[in-house]
């Protein structure tokens, strides 16, 4: 099992974030053992991981780039989903979710079908026709901005994995103890600042300001790190 971080003195408290700059900074520290390291790359999860990773980059002085992994979007609820995918074609299905939803082979196909274009687009939109980063014998911090299920996280780190990394870090400002639990067999280390349990949790609450960044937004955070390259 991975070795767990967090801030003990935002356990289960709600609002501890001025917003996502502020979690980076906050984060920053408790990763400051990896500053300046040569062997360390940030992969960040669009679109909000992106706002957090920038300052944890520029704190740390790592290189930065994009891991585009996409929740599979309940048909008739955007805010839920069922799934994930990734930029490199690994997808992790919630079955049971699945199964109780209702959703049928052809729903599923349907909606995999969807994600797979905006993954697309996003990819041509951020990255342009620069390549992948190698990530062979490289300790690899995946960050977003918080997790909910955890199974977007779950998707990247498969993915990542197809690469011979060295050791995986997943580095989130909030989450829930049950995402926790599902990710802690999988990789070296969680930091995570603001675990919360209890039967309801949402991202946002972690934070004072919040909002949806556009890919606009992520293309303007995204441009000093693309001159850079």
């Amino acid at each position: 099992m991975s070795k767990v971080v967090d801030e003990p003195n935002f356990r289960n408290e709600v609002r501890v974030f001025d917003d996502r700059f502020h979690a980076g900074e906050l984060l920053s520290k408790k990763l400051g053992r990896y500053a300046n390291e040569g062997d360390v790359y940030i992969l960040a999860i669009p679109a909000g991981g992106v706002q957090v990773a920038v300052v944890v980059a520029n704190r740390l002085n790592l290189p930065l780039d994009l891991a585009i992994t996409r929740k599979i979007h309940v048909p008739w609820n955007r805010e839920a989903g069922f799934g994930a995918i990734s930029w490199n074609g690994q997808v992790m299905l919630n079955e049971p979710l699945v199964a109780s939803l209702g959703l049928s082979n052809e729903d599923v196909r349907r909606c995999l079908a969807e994600e797979k274009e905006i993954i697309k687009r996003r990819v041509e939109r951020f990255r342009g026709d620069r390549p992948f980063p190698n990530l062979n014998n490289k300790n690899i911090i995946l960050i977003d901005d918080g997790l909910a299920s955890g199974f977007s996280m779950l998707t990247t780190v498969k993915a990542v994995k197809l690469n011979k990394t060295k050791k995986l870090i997943v580095a989130v400002p909030t989450a829930p103890t049950t995402a926790i639990n599902l990710l802690r067999s999988h990789v070296d280390e969680i930091v995570c600042l603001n675990i919360r349990s209890g039967a309801f949790f949402a991202v946002a609450d972690a934070y004072k300001k919040w909002y949806d960044l556009t890919d606009e937004d992520v293309i303007e955070l995204l441009k000093p790190v693309t001159k850079n390259t």
